[in-house]
Protein backbone atom coordinates (compact mmCIF):
# COMPACT_ATOMS: atom_id res chain seq x y z
CA UNK A 1 0.00 0.00 0.00
CA UNK A 2 1.32 3.58 -0.91
CA UNK A 3 2.22 5.71 1.91
CA UNK A 4 -0.35 8.29 1.12
CA UNK A 5 -3.25 5.45 0.99
CA UNK A 6 -1.92 3.95 4.40
CA UNK A 7 -2.08 7.08 5.73
CA UNK A 8 -5.19 7.91 4.71
CA UNK A 9 -6.74 4.17 5.73
CA UNK A 10 -5.26 5.15 8.97
CA UNK A 11 -6.80 8.26 9.23
CA UNK A 12 -10.41 7.15 8.15
CA UNK A 13 -10.41 4.60 10.60
CA UNK A 14 -9.79 6.99 13.88
CA UNK A 15 -12.88 9.33 12.25
CA UNK A 16 -14.97 6.75 13.04
CA UNK A 17 -14.81 7.56 17.10
CA UNK A 18 -18.50 7.93 17.56
CA UNK A 19 -17.77 9.96 21.06
CA UNK A 20 -15.95 12.07 19.41
CA UNK A 21 -18.43 12.25 16.67
CA UNK A 22 -21.20 12.80 19.43
CA UNK A 23 -19.19 15.93 21.09
CA UNK A 24 -18.59 17.32 17.44
CA UNK A 25 -14.83 16.83 17.39
CA UNK A 26 -12.52 17.33 14.68
CA UNK A 27 -9.88 14.71 15.20
CA UNK A 28 -6.58 14.88 13.08
CA UNK A 29 -3.24 12.76 12.48
CA UNK A 30 -0.50 15.41 11.95
CA UNK A 31 2.05 12.74 11.27
CA UNK A 32 2.60 9.42 12.58
CA UNK A 33 3.01 9.94 16.42
CA UNK A 34 1.36 13.12 16.54
CA UNK A 35 -2.28 14.14 16.73
CA UNK A 36 -4.47 17.48 17.21
CA UNK A 37 -8.58 17.28 18.52
CA UNK A 38 -10.01 20.58 18.47
CA UNK A 39 -13.85 21.27 20.32
CA UNK A 40 -15.86 24.35 20.76
CA UNK A 41 -17.39 23.94 24.36
CA UNK A 42 -20.90 24.03 24.45
CA UNK A 43 -23.67 24.82 27.16
CA UNK A 44 -23.97 21.61 27.81
CA UNK A 45 -20.40 20.50 28.28
CA UNK A 46 -20.20 22.87 31.35
CA UNK A 47 -20.30 21.56 35.24
CA UNK A 48 -22.49 23.19 37.88
CA UNK A 49 -19.66 25.72 38.42
CA UNK A 50 -20.63 26.87 34.44
CA UNK A 51 -17.18 25.82 33.82
CA UNK A 52 -16.32 23.23 30.78
CA UNK A 53 -16.72 20.00 32.66
CA UNK A 54 -13.41 17.64 33.67
CA UNK A 55 -14.79 14.93 31.61
CA UNK A 56 -15.05 17.52 28.16
CA UNK A 57 -10.94 18.06 28.99
CA UNK A 58 -9.95 14.56 29.43
CA UNK A 59 -12.12 13.22 26.69
CA UNK A 60 -10.47 15.63 24.02
CA UNK A 61 -7.22 14.73 25.57
CA UNK A 62 -7.87 11.04 25.46
CA UNK A 63 -9.09 11.45 21.77
CA UNK A 64 -5.47 13.34 21.17
CA UNK A 65 -3.91 10.94 22.96
CA UNK A 66 -5.63 7.86 20.97
CA UNK A 67 -5.69 9.35 17.67
CA UNK A 68 -1.45 9.78 18.47
CA UNK A 69 -0.69 6.29 19.43
CA UNK A 70 -3.11 4.55 16.93
CA UNK A 71 -1.36 6.90 13.78
CA UNK A 72 0.91 4.10 13.12
CA UNK A 73 -1.93 1.46 12.12
CA UNK A 74 -0.95 -0.84 15.00
CA UNK A 75 -3.99 -1.13 18.00
CA UNK A 76 -3.18 0.33 20.78
CA UNK A 77 -4.88 1.06 23.93
CA UNK A 78 -4.56 3.12 26.55
CA UNK A 79 -2.53 1.68 29.74
CA UNK A 80 -1.78 4.79 32.21
CA UNK A 81 -3.13 8.54 31.86
CA UNK A 82 -2.15 10.99 34.16
CA UNK A 83 -4.05 14.60 33.59
CA UNK A 84 -3.20 17.99 35.51
CA UNK A 85 -6.38 20.70 35.45
CA UNK A 86 -4.41 24.22 35.12
CA UNK A 87 -7.15 26.86 34.37
CA UNK A 88 -10.79 26.86 33.79
CA UNK A 89 -12.45 27.35 30.31
CA UNK A 90 -16.61 28.41 29.27
CA UNK A 91 -19.06 27.94 27.16
CA UNK A 92 -17.84 29.16 23.41
CA UNK A 93 -14.00 28.74 24.05
CA UNK A 94 -12.31 26.96 21.38
CA UNK A 95 -10.42 23.95 23.23
CA UNK A 96 -7.56 21.99 20.93
CA UNK A 97 -5.36 19.15 22.81
CA UNK A 98 -2.46 18.42 20.49
CA UNK A 99 -0.72 15.25 21.20
CA UNK A 100 3.35 14.45 21.08
CA UNK A 101 4.91 10.74 21.34
CA UNK A 102 7.94 11.06 23.23
CA UNK A 103 8.72 7.51 23.46
CA UNK A 104 7.77 4.42 20.98
CA UNK A 105 8.60 1.05 21.72
CA UNK A 106 7.89 -2.23 21.11
CA UNK A 107 5.00 -2.95 23.20
CA UNK A 108 4.44 0.75 25.41
CA UNK A 109 4.73 4.16 23.68
CA UNK A 110 4.23 7.26 25.95
CA UNK A 111 2.76 10.61 25.06
CA UNK A 112 2.61 14.23 26.25
CA UNK A 113 -0.44 15.90 25.30
CA UNK A 114 -1.23 19.75 25.95
CA UNK A 115 -4.69 21.32 26.09
CA UNK A 116 -5.14 25.00 25.20
CA UNK A 117 -7.68 27.60 24.62
CA UNK A 118 -7.26 28.47 21.14
CA UNK A 119 -8.23 32.08 21.12
CA UNK A 120 -6.69 33.01 24.31
CA UNK A 121 -3.56 30.67 24.32
CA UNK A 122 -3.75 29.57 27.80
CA UNK A 123 -2.82 26.06 28.49
CA UNK A 124 -5.55 24.92 30.38
CA UNK A 125 -4.49 20.73 31.02
CA UNK A 126 -1.66 18.73 30.43
CA UNK A 127 -1.55 15.15 30.29
CA UNK A 128 0.81 12.18 29.89
CA UNK A 129 -0.74 8.67 28.51
CA UNK A 130 1.15 5.28 28.24
CA UNK A 131 -0.07 3.30 25.79
CA UNK A 132 0.24 -0.64 25.11
CA UNK A 133 0.80 -1.91 21.56
CA UNK A 134 -1.00 -5.21 20.71
CA UNK A 135 0.52 -7.35 18.16
CA UNK A 136 -2.04 -6.57 16.10
CA UNK A 137 -2.46 -3.90 12.67
CA UNK A 138 -5.69 -2.48 11.95
CA UNK A 139 -3.76 -1.53 8.46
CA UNK A 140 -1.38 -4.22 8.03
CA UNK A 141 2.29 -2.43 7.20
CA UNK A 142 3.91 -3.49 3.53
Amino acid sequence: MEDKNREQAILDHIQKDAFANYLGAKVEIIKPGQSRVSLVVKEHMTNFHGTTHGGIIFAISDMAFAAACNSHGKVAVALNVSICFLKPSYPGDHLVAEAKEEHNGRRTSLYTIKIYNKEKGELIAKSQDQAYRKNEWFVPRE
